[in-house]
């Protein structure tokens, strides 16, 4: 699907130079001599490389058509996690390294949707508020105020956050999963 370089947002994916780009930043610039033009930062999927690249408003681009799934997370091993798709009870593994820290949120039965490229997975949205386990929490210090101060605590899974200093060992909370803060206690 072609778009105008002035439709270009954040999180876009393009297909440029025969590869498949993430936009990190877009800058619309209207210089006072000359066309107007869009200053775009993306990252290459697949390389992992950046680009600078100045667009003309009058220029199209090619924006990436992705297949969105919902899938059920099953289980991981050593390299892969494991997700089903409820529908058709087939199979999809993927790469940990494509999740990175997030995949310590996930737990059996998470429903998670995959976006697909040309039938290969890109990327692993979780839902935005997932509950964990506190397993270990540092005393809270005794005159701090409790607007401004967090202490730190260490999730089940391993994973560390910044928590109200009421928050205990052992106490349920939910976490946003696109920033992993503290939401609130259950």
């Amino acid at each position: 699907m072609k778009i105008n370089a002035g439709e270009i947002r954040v999180g876009m994916l393009l297909e440029y130079k025969n590869d498949l780009w993430q936009v990190l930043k877009t800058q619309h610039v209207k210089p006072g001599k000359g066309g107007a033009f869009a200053q775009v930062e993306m990252k290459s999927v697949n390389k992992n490389t950046k680009l600078n690249e100045r667009f003309r408003s009058s220029e199209t681009i090619e924006k990436a058509s992705l297949e969105e799934i919902s899938f059920i997370f099953s289980y991981e091993d050593q390299e892969k996690y494991f997700f089903m798709n409820p529908k058709t009870f087939e199979q999809t593994e993927i790469q940990k390294s494509l999740i990175g820290d997030k995949g310590k949120l996930l737990t059996e039965n998470l429903e998670v949707t995959i976006s697909f490229y040309n039938d290969n997975p890109i990327s692993v949205d979780l839902p935005n508020q997932v509950t964990c386990k506190i397993e270990a929490t540092d005393a809270a210090l005794k005159g701090q105020t409790v607007s401004s101060s967090y202490k730190p605590a260490v999730l089940e899974n391993g994973l560390s956050i910044q928590v109200p200093p009421f928050i205990e060992a052992g106490d349920n909370v939910v976490i946003d999963t696109r920033n992993l803060e503290y939401i609130k206690k259950i």
